[in-house]
C-alpha cells in the first residue's frame, strides 16, 4: 500500500497516513484525522510503497492537502500557545504548585488544549485545570513529561557544541545504558557521559553496532594470544585502529610488538566484563 510520513512537531515522531489518490509531495503540509482529532502536519516522506502488514493498526486516510485557511489557522492557534502559556504559568503560582510548564498545544481544531510538565513528583492539578477550564472554556488536559522530552521540547547546546540531536531530528528516544559506555571505553564520569537534560547521551547509540562487532574478533587486554612473533600477551588495544600491543614471551626478555587483530590468535581470555580499557580509549 502507499503511505506518506508526517509529523506535528519539528523532531516529533513520524506517523503514517494514506495519501489516497492525492498528489502529496515532501515538504506539503496536510490535515489528517488522529486519536486527538483533526491535526495540521508537515509531509517529511513523500509517496512511498509499504507492506499493509507492518502496521499494526488500519492507515488512515489524508483528509486533504493544507489550504491557505488551515495554514492561517495553525499559525492563529500557535500565537494563542504563547498566551495560554503566561495564563498557565500565573495560575501555577497562584496555586503555589511545584510544577514547571514546558509547552503549550493547541489541538488544530481548537477543541481541546495540552499543557505539558516536568515535576519531581506527582502533582495534584486538579483545581488548576478547573481554573484553566473556566478561562479557555474548552477541554483542559494537563501532561507529566520527563526531562529527555523537556529538552527535547526546549532545544540546547550540546557538549559537542551543536544544538541536541532530539531537537534537531530525533523522532524518538533510543534506549541508552552505562554499558554501552564502558564498552566504547569512555570516562563513566557522569558529567562527560551526561546530555543537557541529565540523563545519558543520545549518542552513545550512534556508534555502538560498531563497537559490539569490534569486540566479538579483537583479543582484550590481559589475553594470552599467539602472533607470527611468538606467544605473549596483550597489553594495550586499540579497538577501532585494529591494532593490539603484545608483550612476547621472549627467553630473554619481554619484547613489546604491535599487531594487526587479524594477524593474532586467541590462546586464553581474559576481562570477563568484555570492555575496552579506559586507559586505550581510541575515541
Amino acid at each position: 500500500m502507499n503511505v506518506i510520513g508526517v509529523r506535528f512537531k519539528p523532531a516529533g515522531k513520524t506517523y503514517y497516513f494514506d495519501p489516497l489518490d492525492m498528489e502529496i509531495r515532501r515538504g506539503n503540509h496536510v490535515i489528517v484525522e488522529t486519536a486527538r482529532g483533526m491535526e495540521y502536519g508537515e509531509v517529511v516522506m513523500g509517496i512511498k510503497s509499504i507492506e499493509a502488514e507492518q502496521f499494526k493498526k488500519p492507515v488512515k486516510g489524508v483528509i486533504r492537502i493544507a489550504t491557505d485557511e488551515d495554514t492561517e489557522k495553525y499559525n492563529k492557534n500557535k500565537e494563542l500557545e504563547k498566551e495560554a502559556y503566561k495564563i498557565c504559568i500565573e495560575k501555577i503560582r497562584k496555586h503555589n504548585l511545584e510544577m514547571k510548564l514546558v509547552e503549550v498545544e493547541y489541538t488544530f481544531d481548537g477543541t481541546k488544549i495540552l499543557f505539558y510538565f516536568t515535576a519531581d513528583g506527582r502533582v495534584d492539578f486538579r483545581e488548576l485545570v478547573k481554573d484553566l477550564a473556566t478561562v479557555f472554556k474548552t477541554r483542559i488536559e494537563l501532561r507529566q513529561i520527563g526531562v529527555r522530552d523537556e529538552a527535547k521540547t526546549l532545544g540546547s547546546i550540546g557538549v559537542c557544541g551543536k544544538s541536541l540531536c532530539c531537537s534537531q531530528f530525533l523522532g524518538e528516544f533510543a534506549p541508552v545504558s552505562i554499558k554501552m559506555a564502558k564498552e566504547q571505553g569512555l570516562s563513566l564520569n557522569p558529567t562527560k557521559i551526561s546530555g543537557a537534560c541529565g540523563r545519558l547521551m543520545c549518542c552513545l547509540k550512534y556508534e555502538q553496532d560498531t563497537y559490539e562487532e569490534l569486540l566479538k574478533v579483537t583479543p582484550r587486554q590481559g589475553a594470552l594470544v599467539k602472533t607470527p612473533d611468538g606467544n605473549g600477551t596483550v597489553e594495550s588495544v586499540s579497538l577501532l585502529k585494529g591494532l593490539v600491543k603484545v608483550k612476547l614471551d621472549d627467553e630473554n626478555e619481554k619484547t613489546l610488538k604491535e599487531f594487526n587483530v587479524s594477524d593474532v590468535k586467541v590462546l586464553k581470555r581474559n576481562n570477563k566484563n568484555n570492555e575496552l580499557p579506559k586507559e586505550n580509549n581510541a575515541n
